[in-house]
């Protein structure tokens, strides 16, 4: 579930986004295959007692959402975005939550991994902000490292930003070329990702 474009600023670009590592998704694939082995096996097995067929499908069922179905569904509604101006974490199925931190007020970024983490490639991220919101934690984000180090990047280029005021659009347009290019170098977004933004920045100009 992509983050809307229409609350974007007019000149605010999506520079990364992404749902929680797919670590979190083993469970719950791990709980589905077993319910699917218990039904075939309870209907295999028994196939004459109907009552207790449909009593164990029933109660796999009930067992399914609590347990496979709703950690999924929560992963999948759960987006991590950084844009050109802040960083915004998006949770909840049916009621909705959002965190938006100004890039300007990020004051420290730090990650950190387990073992088992570290082999998986994820992890945590904790982001300290000025002002009221204090600590933010993006929680079991894939390569924790390589984002924190993009994020110093982006608020990097913010900063420069917010002092030099650069007023025309073509001006605007040329720095956010300048901006992506640095990125693609630096290796913090892939080549599919660099193609596509810098279209939509030469179709600006």
């Amino acid at each position: 579930m992509g983050y809307p474009r229409r609350l974007l600023t007019e000149k605010e670009d999506v520079i990364r986004e992404f749902r929680p590592h797919w670590r979190l998704l083993v469970i719950p694939f791990a709980w589905t295959i077993l319910f699917v082995a218990v039904i075939i096996a309870t209907w295999a097995l028994a196939p004459e007692n109907d009552i207790f067929d449909w009593v164990v499908t029933a109660a796999v069922f009930v067992a399914f959402f609590p347990l496979a179905f709703y950690p999924f569904i929560s992963w999948w509604f759960t987006t991590y975005v950084l844009t050109s101006e802040r960083l915004i974490r998006r949770t909840g199925v049916l009621a909705r939550r959002g965190v938006e931190i100004p890039l300007e007020n990020v004051v420290d970024l730090s990650f950190s991994q387990t073992i088992l983490e570290r082999i998986l490639r994820s992890g945590d991220l904790l982001i300290e902000s000025a002002g009221t919101q204090g600590q933010s934690r993006f929680k079991d984000i894939p390569d924790p490292e390589a984002f924190q180090s993009l994020v110093y990047k982006v608020r990097e280029v913010r900063s420069r930003d917010l002092t030099s005021h650069r007023g025309t659009s073509e001006g605007d347009s040329m720095s956010k070329l300048e901006r992506l290019a640095d990125l693609f170098k630096e290796g913090l977004i892939s080549e599919a990702e660099y193609e596509s933004k810098k279209q939509a920045l030469l179709d600006e100009i």
